[in-house]
């Protein structure tokens, strides 16, 4: 091991061992989070062999944070995170405050000081960022009312947190005895100062960052580059949460958050959401390795009743406090139910203010050491308690009567999706560049069609149009047959995804063993893939280019000098290469 390279041997050992536990935890039907995390604690300095640097793990694990919540944004609007203001502002401060009073009760009852027990009680009343939108997404509930709810609750939260982070310091005196009380201004000067910085900060990105990140990424769409809508993508969300954070002193994520839904107004936002996925993946794994490094497996033989006691706070007090309070707001049993599961864990925030605390010398080290050991502890249960969740939930749907037409919108994806009353249609699957074009070919030929697209913006827009569009990604439970494929004539798989593709396609083909399927792909192996899987043609875009190509050069050298269709009515004038496969599609959905 070259230990002159720690970035280098942090980031290898660690993904090398998240992906070696994560498999083999898959391969227990056991969640991929819990082998990320034992990666850590191997890596950590409570066990032997090689250790990490914790410093740069804990950088490394921001990026995923950044890069998440920057994603987590494309997907919302302003006029979202609006609509959920009236139940995630008073829920998010009503849930830490019963929080912090019953990790205060516990810290009473281990013979804390005042000060100790309410540090001790604001870190296990803040959710992780990373688990709580995994968890979301994984469940595709980020674009659901439920999803809303959740990330509303979570950004209060984050506020909640920099303002403690703020006034801590400020406080600390006073928690401790040194100080009979402070001076107003000692307090309210920090409080107004920080506010005012976050005011400033969300009035600079509607202000400026709406009219200039759009307007930045089209410019670089425009040159036609990938590398440097990548990069600019990258630029964009690491660089905002950056500035976000050194210029108004506002935290990585939040200001991550805002970027991702400044840019969720371009028409590009789907396309950006699409760059960043992969690096978001491989950080977001670093943030759990990182997580791990800082567990001391000891405390449970050492402290075993104190943990527990932390744990049930963790998972049954605030989850209970979030499943009240949503009740009261009037909301149904499901969205109580996914956001106290939402928030049965702790993360990011929770080590800083316990840090923060010890440096002060108001919580001590044990205080420290169940903050850490119940957050891996908690965010190792969390899969279980959305398991326990969706078997409720499931349940539930199971004694609830057919959807009648007056109920036909579900909630979520998730939740039993009514059937399209279509038939002999065409069932498209993405609606991006590709899927655009053949729409429009289809539309023209009166043809019938339904649209499965993610996308909330193309969803709008689909919708406004009068087109039948189902929400969500086709590759799951349930959506080829909301869809109606069964009694669809052809299914047309628009989207770039091969992988993702592939399982449509093997889905649509059990679903249906007579049903034309025309999907897409980049390389001859995405061709075979997909073939496979059971598509009846594969249509690669590069070499329909080519087709186009080589026949407009025939046609020249056929007939010099003059226009390329002169002579050749069955040739399209001009085609271009989108011209040509849409005309491949649309021809193999009316073979079909």
């Amino acid at each position: 091991m070259h230990h002159d390279t720690p970035l280098m041997s942090t980031i290898v050992v660690g993904l090398v061992l998240a992906f070696a536990l994560g498999t083999l935890a898959q391969r227990f039907r056991i969640s991929p989070l819990v082998g990320y995390l034992l990666a850590g604690v191997i890596m950590g300095p409570f066990t032997p062999g090689y250790v990490a640097d914790q410093n740069l793990a804990n950088e490394l694990a921001e990026i995923g944070i950044i890069l998440l919540m920057f994603g987590v944004g494309l997907h919302f609007s302003l006029k979202d995170l609006l609509s959920v203001r009236a139940i995630a502002i008073p829920g998010a401060i009503a849930q830490i405050a019963v929080a912090t009073l019953l990790g205060m009760g516990l810290s009473y009852a281990l013979g804390w000081s005042i000060g100790a027990g309410l540090v001790f009680g604001l870190a296990l009343s803040v959710a992780s960022t990373v688990v709580l939108l995994r968890a979301l997404q994984e469940r595709r509930l980020v674009d659901t009312e439920r999803g809303r709810i959740a990330v509303g609750w979570l950004i209060v939260e984050d506020i909640a947190m920099v303002l403690t982070l703020v006034l801590l310091p400020a406080l600390a005196g006073i928690l401790k005895g040194e100080a009979a009380a402070a001076s107003l201004s000692a307090l309210a000067w920090p409080l107004a100062v920080t506010l005012g910085k976050v005011a400033a900060f969300v009035v600079f990105m509607l202000v400026v960052g709406r009219r200039v990140i759009p307007w930045m990424l089209h410019y670089v769409a425009h040159t036609g580059s990938r590398e440097l809508f990548r990069l600019a993508v990258f630029a964009i969300s690491l660089g905002v949460a950056f500035g976000a954070a050194v210029l108004f002193d506002v935290s990585f994520a939040l200001g991550a958050f805002f970027a991702g839904m400044i840019l969720s107004e371009s028409e590009l936002s789907h396309r950006a959401a699409q760059e960043t996925l992969p690096l978001r993946d491989a950080f977001a794994v670093l943030f759990f390795v990182s997580v791990g490094m800082l567990v001391d497996p000891a405390i449970a033989v050492r402290d075993p009743l104190q943990l527990i006691a932390t744990v049930l706070i963790i998972i049954i007090g605030k989850s209970a406090a979030a499943f009240v309070i949503v009740r009261l707001f009037g909301h149904p049993t499901s969205t109580a139910l996914t956001i106290s599961a939402s928030l049965a864990q702790i993360g990011e925030f929770s080590f800083i203010l316990a840090g923060l605390g010890v440096s002060l010398a108001l919580l001590p080290a044990e205080g420290r050491d169940l903050v850490l050991a119940g957050s891996i502890v908690s965010i190792l249960l969390n899969p279980v308690c959305f398991a326990v969740l969706d078997r409720v939930l499931a349940r539930e749907a199971a004694k609830t009567p057919a959807p009648q037409p007056a109920v036909a919108k579900p909630e979520a994806p998730r939740d039993p999706l009514p059937v399209s009353a279509l038939s002999d249609h065409v069932v498209l699957v993405g609606h991006g560049r590709v899927g655009r074009a053949v729409g429009t070919a289809l539309r023209s030929a009166g043809t019938p069609m339904l649209v499965i697209e993610d996308a909330p913006g193309a969803v709008e827009r689909l919708r406004s149009e009068g087109i039948e569009v189902i929400t969500g990604n086709a590759a799951a439970s349930g959506m080829l047959e909301a869809a109606n494929v069964a009694a669809s004539r052809a299914l047309l798989v628009a989207i770039p995804n091969a992988f993702e593709g592939g399982q449509i396609v093997a889905k649509a083909r059990a679903l249906a063993p007579q049903l034309r399927i025309i999907a897409r792909a980049h390389s001859e192996e995405e061709i075979a893939h997909l073939t496979h899987h059971g598509a009846n043609s594969v249509i690669m875009g590069e070499l329909e280019i080519a087709k186009a190509m080589i026949t407009e050069v025939a046609n020249a050298a056929r007939v010099p000098g003059s226009a390329a269709t002169a002579d050749a009515p069955d040739t399209p004038p001009a085609a271009s290469p989108a011209t040509s496969a849409v005309g491949a599609s649309a021809a193999g959905a009316s073979a079909a």
